[in-house]
């Protein structure tokens, strides 16, 4: 099955497939911010920071301008943070499951 959506989405997913990368785009939703300033909020490394950010910018989630020597980057689709927060919401329902779980077989002890 090679339809072009199916290609798509499996692109996308594989753009956002990287903890890095999400902490990037959690980091530039309350406006842009420069590769240090991105460096410090996610303890990200220079040497890999720059290649996250490529793949991002290929991706379209984010975007950039020049002030001088420094580079602004900020998110280009915002639409991308409903997803974020759908999955940010998936994992709170999983850890709600899991911690019902644990205390069900407490209560059996």
């Amino acid at each position: 099955m090679k339809q072009p959506i199916h290609l798509y989405k499996a692109n996308l997913f594989k753009a956002l497939a990287h903890p890095l990368r999400l902490a990037i785009l959690d980091a530039l939703r309350d406006g842009e911010k420069t590769v240090s300033q991105l460096q410090e909020l996610t303890g990200g490394e220079q040497a890999t920071m720059s290649q996250h950010l490529k793949i991002l910018r290929q991706n379209h989630f984010v975007t950039f301008r020049k002030e001088g020597t420094q580079a602004y980057y900020r998110f280009e689709d915002p639409e991308v943070y409903l997803f974020l927060d759908l999955g940010r919401k998936v994992f709170d329902r999983q850890l709600k499951r899991q911690r019902a779980q644990i205390e069900a077989q407490q209560d059996l002890i």
